[in-house]
């Protein structure tokens, strides 16, 4: 099941389905605030190291409440940055003298630049001049630093085993990654596989979409396992843009007697390059042998 956010009405179909539709989805933020009173009664149990959980039982779903440390500390530097930077704009804002809606202008370019460090400024502009003052709110800052790098799911799974749990959802998390970048990779976006009126004429299309993507992402699983292995510090895709510096090219000569020499050639790697591939235990096929052709002398008779 998808990780995003279905509907009510689409979760209880699911449930009432015969057989029953197992999920792991995630939720809106709105409702970790209903019971966020509850949650905290909870107890903390460890998933996995860096990563605990609370698990609460409401009528026939359990709800999922966990936290990553590498997650807190990865969006709290986020944030920071974003607000580092949006303080430093406001304060070249108000220093400048220009007219109101050149003002405006530049108020919203800078909310679409940080936009989540915007939503923790108050900012409170004057209604005839350009002039403005702007404070941090910090009931609103001291509520998303208790929420960073937690999420809440819910499921109708009756596993109570938090580690399991959490598994479930990182292999959401990776699956869906790997489709999303995958079908990146291969142009083949967009695929609207949402829209009914598109579902049946381009299901063909769609499970091949899905078969070439499936493909696809079976050697990149293994490039990864094999990174893990030997070259624990990158990741596949790092490592395929690397790749993608060696190019595959012609080379056609003329001979004397109006033939043609081509020499089918990859260029050879760079030093940083070559490390890689020593590190990954790899090596690089011999250069194709020479072909020649009369193509020339044909054209030419």
């Amino acid at each position: 099941m998808d990780r995003g956010i279905p509907t009510e009405a689409v979760l209880a179909e699911m449930r009432t389905s015969d057989p029953p539709v197992q999920y792991l989805v995630g939720t809106p933020k709105g409702r970790l605030s209903r019971l966020e009173k509850d949650l905290l009664s909870k107890p903390w149990a460890e998933a996995r190291d860096g990563v605990k959980v609370k698990l609460l039982a409401v009528d026939s779903e359990l709800y999922v409440f966990a936290e990553s440390a590498d997650r807190v500390t990865k969006e709290r530097a986020m944030r920071r940055r974003q607000m580092k930077w949006l303080f430093k704009r406001l304060h070249e804002l108000a220093a400048m003298e220009i007219s109101r809606e050149e003002m405006l202008m530049k108020l919203g370019a800078a909310r679409s630049r940080a936009p989540s460090a915007w939503r923790l400024v108050e900012i409170d502009m004057d209604k005839e001049t350009s002039m403005f003052i702007y404070t941090l709110n910090w009931q609103k800052l001291r509520k998303v630093r208790r929420r960073e790098g937690r999420y809440l799911l819910r499921t109708n799974l009756t596993e109570n085993d938090p580690a399991l749990l959490w598994q479930y959802y990182i292999q959401l998390v990776a699956v869906e990654q790997a489709f999303k970048n995958l079908k990146g990779d291969l142009a083949i976006r967009p695929v609207f596989h949402q829209d009914e009126r598109r579902i049946e004429p381009s299901l063909a299309c769609s499970v091949a979409h899905i078969f070439i993507a499936f493909l696809a992402y079976c050697p990149q699983v293994t490039l990864q396992r094999r990174l893990h292995a030997l070259a624990p510090g990158l990741s596949a895709r790092s490592v395929l843009e690397k790749f993608a510096a060696v190019q595959m090219i012609d080379v056609h000569l003329p001979t004397t007697d109006g033939r043609e020499l081509v020499l089918t050639r990859y260029t050879q790697p760079e030093r940083e390059l070559q490390l890689l591939i020593q590190q990954l235990r790899l090596q690089l096929p011999p250069q194709p042998p020479p072909k020649i052709t009369a193509a020339a002398l044909a054209h030419a008779t």
